[in-house]
Parts: C-alpha cells; sequence; structure tokens
C-alpha cells in the first residue's frame, strides 16, 4: 500500500514523508535509549570491590569482618566506582521462613544503612541475594518466599535511584537447576518491576555463577539487564589453602601463576562463549566475583590479578574484586593497612607483558587411520559410542549420567616429570553448544588430576582450547589424558590432542 497514494497535493505529500521519517527516528530512539541504559550504567560500575564477609555471613560478626561505615569512603578515596554488597537474607533472625515471610525491619535498616553510606560516597551498590541455601536444595518449596522476599526488597528501595542496583541470586546451583534458575530469575524481575520500572537487574549463571552456565542462559524480555559472572580459575591456583572448598586445598599450596602467554591464552579462550552470548543477545557483561586467596605468593596474585582486570576492562566488562578485608581482601583490618600491590593490581598497574616461552611436543594426536591409543570408558547406565570422522574421533553419546566423569575418553602411558610446566590443548566441538572437561591425572586410584579440570563450553566451529599446569606430584611414566564427557547427550568431535613441554624463556641461558 502507498500512504501517498491518495494525495495529488506534494506539500501534503512531503510532510507525511517528514511525519513518517520523525515517528520511525523517535521509536528507533527509544528502543535505543532502553538498550542503552543497561550499557551506560555497566560502564559507570567501571572498577568495584565486594564487601564480602560481612552481611552474606550468618550474622554480621560471624566471620570476624562486620561493615565498618568508613569502609565505602575508604573504597571511594581508593578510586573503587561501585562496591557490591552480598547479603545473606533467610537466616531465621532476619525473615520469616513461613508465609507472609516478612523480612525483619531492622535487619532493612542495616542494610539500607550501608546503601546510604554508598551512595553518600558515591559509589553505585549492587545489592544482591547471598546464601541462599534451602531455595538451592528445595527450589520448589522455596519459590514462594524468594519471590516474597524480593517483593519486600523491592518496595523498600522503589524510591532509590539508578545507582542502586540488585542483583537476584549469587551463584544459583544444587536443585536449582539451569532451565529452573531461568524462570526464577525471570518471576524475580517480574515482582521487581512492579514498582522499580527501570531499575537495572543483574542476572548470574547458574552452575555457581561460572562460565559453565552460560550456554543454559534465557534472558527475559527486558532491556534494563546486566549479566554476571564470577572467574576463580585456574581454581587451585586461586583457592589453594582455602579450607572451605576441601581437604584437596591444601594439597595445592604452591600452585603459581607465572603470567605465561599460554596461561592468559587459556583465560581468553574461556571467556569468548560469554562475548558471544553477549554480542548475540546485545547485553552488557560484569565480572562480579574474581581474586586470589591469600595463601597463594603475593608475586602470583598480582601478576593474575593485573591481568584479569586489564584485560576486562579492555573487553569492557565492569568488575567487582573479591573482596575488601577478609582471605581474598585488599585491606587488614587489624594493621589499618592495605596490601599496596594488591590495591596497585587492580587500580593503577598496566597490562603486564606475558612471560615468554618454548614449546616440546611431547603427544600429538594422530586420527587419520585409527584412533590413536584413545579409548571410550562409559561407566553405570550411560552409553556411548566412539569413531572417527574425517580424521577426528566423534563421541556420540546415548544416555548420560549425573557426573561428567562417568562418560571418559582417555589416552594412558604419558610421562609427567615433577617440577616441569606441561600444556594440554584440545581442539574441539559440539553438534550444540555444551561443557566439556579435560585434564591430565593419574591412571590408577586415587584417580587424581595433575592439572586443572578444566571445563571448557564447545560450539560448532572446532576451537582450541589449553590446560598449562606444573607437574607438582611425582613422576608419572604412566600418565593418563582425560575428557570427561558424561553430562550432556550432545555428540563431541576431537580434532587433536596435544601434549607440550614448556619452558621458560629466561631460563634458556646462552652457553659461553
Amino acid at each position: 500500500m502507498n500512504l501517498f497514494s491518495n494525495s495529488t497535493n506534494p506539500f501534503q505529500n512531503q510532510l507525511l514523508k517528514v511525519w513518517l521519517v520523525c515517528l520511525i527516528s523517535c521509536m528507533v530512539c527509544k528502543e535505543g535509549i532502553a538498550q542503552n541504559a543497561a550499557f551506560d550504567m555497566n560502564q559507570r560500575l567501571g572498577r568495584g570491590i565486594n564487601m564480602g564477609n560481612a552481611f552474606e555471613a550468618p550474622s554480621e560478626t560471624a566471620w570476624s569482618n562486620p561493615w565498618q561505615p568508613e569502609y565505602f569512603e575508604m573504597m571511594a578515596a581508593l578510586g573503587f566506582q561501585h562496591v557490591r554488597l552480598p547479603v545473606q537474607w533467610e537466616t531465621a533472625d532476619r525473615s520469616m521462613s513461613e508465609a507472609p515471610y516478612t523480612i525483619d525491619p531492622a535487619f532493612l535498616e542495616r542494610i539500607q544503612l550501608a546503601v546510604d553510606e554508598a551512595l553518600k560516597n558515591d559509589l553505585i551498590i549492587i545489592l544482591n541475594m547471598h546464601h541462599h541455601n534451602l531455595l538451592f536444595a528445595q527450589p520448589l518449596e522455596e519459590r514462594e518466599r524468594f519471590l516474597a522476599q524480593w517483593q519486600q526488597i523491592a518496595d523498600y528501595f522503589q524510591d532509590y535511584p539508578e545507582t542502586l542496583l540488585f542483583e537476584v541470586l549469587n551463584e544459583p546451583h544444587g536443585n536449582l537447576s539451569p532451565p529452573m534458575w531461568n524462570d526464577f530469575f525471570a518471576d524475580a524481575v517480574t515482582e521487581i518491576r512492579v514498582n522499580n520500572p527501570d531499575r537495572i537487574v543483574l542476572m548470574g549463571t547458574a552452575d555457581f555463577g561460572g562460565l559453565s552456565g552460560v550456554p543454559f542462559l534465557e534472558l527475559p524480555d527486558d532491556d534494563n539487564i546486566i549479566v554476571s559472572v564470577h572467574y576463580y580459575n585456574p581454581f587451585r591456583f586461586t583457592h589453594q589453602g582455602a579450607d572451605w572448598t576441601g581437604e584437596q586445598a591444601d594439597e595445592w599450596l604452591g600452585t603459581k601463576w607465572l603470567n605465561l602467554a599460554s596461561e592468559r591464552n587459556a583465560i581468553i579462550e574461556e571467556f569468548r562463549p560469554l562475548q558471544a552470548f553477549a554480542s548475540d543477545n546485545n547485553v552488557p557483561v560484569h565480572v562480579g566475583e574474581f581474586g586470589a586467596y591469600s595463601t597463594a605468593d603475593l608475586t602470583s596474585r598480582v601478576l593474575w590479578t593485573t591481568f584479569v582486570a586489564r584485560w576486562f576492562e579492555e573487553q569492557n566488562m565492569s568488575w567487582a574484586y573479591w573482596e575488601f578485608s577478609a582471605g581474598f581482601g585488599i585491606y587488614d583490618p587489624q594493621t589499618q593497612s592495605y596490601l599496596e600491590p594488591l590495591v596497585n593490581a587492580l587500580l593503577h598497574d598496566p597490562m603486564p607483558e606475558a612471560v615468554q616461552e618454548t614449546a616440546e611436543v611431547l603427544y600429538q594426536s594422530d586420527f587419520t587411520n585409527d584412533t590413536d591409543g584413545w579409548l571410550l570408558n562409559a561407566q553405570s547406565n550411560t552409553a556411548a559410542t566412539l569413531s572417527r570422522n574425517d580424521a577426528a574421533l566423534r563421541i556420540a553419546i546415548e544416555s548420560t549420567g549425573s557426573e561428567a566423569w562417568q562418560i571418559q575418553l582417555l589416552r594412558p602411558d604419558l610421562p609427567l616429570l615433577k617440577d616441569h610446566i606441561y600444556r594440554l590443548s584440545i581442539e574441539a566441538s559440539a553438534e550444540a553448544s555444551r561443557n566439556i572437561a579435560f585434564y591430565a591425572g593419574n591412571a590408577s586410584d586415587p584417580w587424581n588430576a595433575y592439572s586443572e579440570i578444566a571445563s571448557i563450553t564447545l560450539s560448532e566451529d572446532a576451537r582450541t582450547f589449553s590446560n598449562t599446569f606444573t607437574m607438582r606430584d611425582e613422576d608419572d611414566e604412566a600418565a593418563r589424558l582425560v575428557v570427561d564427557l558424561g553430562q550432556a547427550a550432545t555428540a563431541v568431535n576431537i580434532s587433536s590432542v596435544t601434549l607440550e613441554e614448556i619452558t621458560i624463556a629466561s631460563e634458556q641461558e646462552p652457553e659461553e
């Protein structure tokens, strides 16, 4: 239909055309403003820090790190632009466990005091729901309470400025499955939007908030959302000596991060699926937690922190370091002093140059004629088949297990020597987005891993992922390479696997 066909007046036709152009431009402009609000806020968030181990503890003093009002002034003076405030709302003295699930007014006032202090110091503040353990254990039974809590929080803070953000739930996991989390998040946003129609809301990922949860994310139809992920890899480095992760944490003590090019590339590759998701869905990204525990050596902590912080910024991701004044922290309340090298790593140090390395290939797969010694092990009630296709291995999975290790692709009899540095690389793809894990480990009981168990996200396009590690165990002349496949039925293609020994370039002194 021609809108101008019924008019013989050229001037009238021209006016109609101008009116239509203005109308369309206005519509596009309004849509752009809505879409850009989240991106604008993410840019304003910039560099932040968590006020951790305070309000998310069972009581504010339970973990010996109570919040002090001057902390937010100190954060702002250092140059941080926002603070993330983790809060546990479910304890008996903070909210009712039965309908109407009322949050204690005194506790709300205490949280309000912290929010007001942040805003007074020109800090944007992210208020979250942390450690909702009952929700993770029995989500259907706790759903009503979860939504009622957000109704109350949203109502209480509805008149606050846009510089207060809501984060619906920290690190969904347990029985709160990824599909269920998508639904719960959308339901919570619906409750928030009743009286906070434009407030920015953060959505974390399932599977403990990490990158492995990205393939399962489904965003609701809402422009004012920022996706938030947590990053603590390599985990054996960042959580060495952290007793809450299990007895193995002490075995990791002494793990270093050397700032090798291969270590940095492994981090970059891990983030590619998230970056693709953000681009495809036109949504900004916030790294809500990252850090290395105090029992790691300070040099490694500084190198790792500087690299990831600067790299996040290069990718236009805002970030919040974990955390201010406890085990990962930059401030010691006992001595009232800052850990200056870590402060500088976060706020001042430029991107460091990567440490150069050389590599000697110890094993290179060749799937041209056979499986090159790789074996498929399907345990319990799982079922999978191994075949070759175009000089690649193909693992078709008929039935999965509850654990990733219940279907494993294995390559035994490879020597690893104590204190040597290795890089294990795998080129792989899948018929649809899915996660797998790969590592080098012991071929007999106790089946322990020598390297990080690297979780990666595959797509239809083959990509190479690497896992660099120092062999901290005794020599093993018959170690095995392992790929864990057991939690998704999507077929996987392995194009190549490479094991290399790494030598740091500075160690190669010329002979005189």
